[in-house]
């Protein structure tokens, strides 16, 4: 198949924004910008994040203990894009604290998920960071989503669409 024609398929699946970052062993902060990130398990508590192989962050993120998945919020595509810039000191802006488990993060995020390394699986031109769920936190604000190559806002259901969709659940549909 057509790298051209995935990429293209994929890009109509949408998905949430994250910022992963990290601490390596000499005490340097890392991130990059994601918008493959799943939950895997219950139990153990799992979750995954996919990684470029070619990434300038590979290195880091495959040899760390830990690592914090930040879920960005509507109005937060400058963060997104400034954690998707090669080149520049991506933590320059000062907005990242220290948060879960001592690691660099998103005090406005949507959602944290602090993690230790579970497993890093090779697949093919990315690598599958496979983390262990130590600490959450859930803000409550509107997450940002990617979707046919623009950043976007979820919108939510209203409760005549709740009740219409838990209807036909009920039916057996």
């Amino acid at each position: 198949m057509e790298p051209t024609i995935l990429t293209s398929t994929m890009a109509h699946v949408p998905g949430p924004v994250t910022v992963v970052t990290t601490v390596d062993a000499s005490g340097r902060r890392w991130g990059f910008t994601a918008s493959s990130f799943s939950s895997v398990s219950l139990e153990p508590p799992l979750v995954l994040v996919c990684l470029g192989r070619r990434a300038s962050t590979h290195t880091a993120f495959t040899g760390v203990r830990h690592f914090l998945v930040n879920v960005l919020a509507h109005g937060q595509v400058g963060v997104a894009r400034r954690f998707a810039t090669s080149g520049i000191d991506r933590f320059a802006a000062g907005d990242m604290e220290s948060c879960e488990l001592g690691l660099p993060g998103l005090p406005v995020a949507c959602v944290r998920v602090a993690c230790s390394t579970h497993s890093v699986v090779d697949a093919g031109d990315h690598s599958i960071l496979i983390g262990r769920v130590e600490e959450t936190h859930v803000s409550g604000r509107i997450p940002l989503v990617y979707y046919n190559r623009s950043f976007s806002r979820p919108v939510p259901a209203r409760a005549a669409d709740d009740q219409r969709l838990s209807a036909l659940h009920l039916a057996g549909w």
